[in-house]
């Protein structure tokens, strides 16, 4: 696929900002991880449903990545942000294809008859709270953890139904953009309220600037009606290991 220059530029940033959020997850978990001028990787295993690689240009090729991860272990993966590279040699499937979106800052959110309001989480507690509703219940995985909260580019949002937790969403700012990220409804009827109530908040605590995230299926379609635009594929590869 051939992007226009405007929209590498935007997908660039996108994954910038995506590499960005996966190094604040690192960090949270003391985790140290490298930026290259064509990859960001880990060289530990990285938190649950977290790349150990993240590319950055579309001439990225593997030995910019693989050498310096963790391929012995398993959950070992890898995000392709130009849908660029073919690592099924090196042992990867594809797990699945997105796509990155873009909205322009400055446009008006679509209003929804049930509005959430918005709230940071700013405590250990809320934390829980947000993460097991998050994953949908008890036995949720550790992937958020309180030092996140300290992260001056993250901006972790619960909203609200009244006083009840009914979804929730991760911004976080870098690359001039503001990636938004994890947003989710308890209840699936509330996700179009979601979206809307998420998207009023990022213009609210970071106005001005553009946001960008990536999404596919139901998620993707929410994204679009909410006012973001399809910019071009990425890849998600998960290392191999036959039983």
């Amino acid at each position: 696929m051939t992007l226009t220059e405007t929209t590498f530029t935007r997908v660039a940033a996108a994954a910038r900002n995506n590499a960005d959020w996966c190094a604040s997850v690192c960090r949270s978990h003391g985790i140290p991880s490298t930026f290259g001028e064509r990859a960001w990787r880990s060289a530990h295993r990285t938190p649950p449903y977290y790349p150990d690689a993240v590319t950055l240009d579309p001439d990225a090729v593997p030995t910019d990545f693989l050498p310096e991860i963790d391929m012995a272990s398993p959950g070992c993966s890898v995000k392709d942000s130009f849908a660029a590279l073919d690592l099924t040699s090196d042992g990867f499937v594809e797990l699945f294809t997105a796509q990155w979106i873009h909205r322009p800052a400055g446009i008006p959110t679509t209003p929804t008859t049930s509005a959430l309001r918005t709230e940071r989480v700013t405590a250990a507690a809320q934390l829980r709270d947000w993460q097991a509703a998050w994953h949908g219940g008890d036995g949720s995985p550790d992937v958020f953890r309180p030092a996140l909260l300290d992260d001056p580019s993250v901006l972790v949002l619960a909203l609200h139904d009244g006083e009840d937790l009914c979804g929730g969403a991760v911004l976080n700012h870098s690359s001039g953009v503001v990636g938004l990220s994890n947003l989710f409804a308890v209840d699936s009827g509330d996700l179009a309220a979601a979206w809307s109530s998420a998207i009023t908040a990022a213009a609210s605590h970071f106005p001005g600037l553009p946001l960008v995230g990536y999404e596919h299926g139901d998620d993707l379609a929410h994204a679009l009606a909410g006012g973001f635009t399809a910019l071009g594929p990425l890849r998600i590869w998960l290392m191999h290991r036959p039983s």
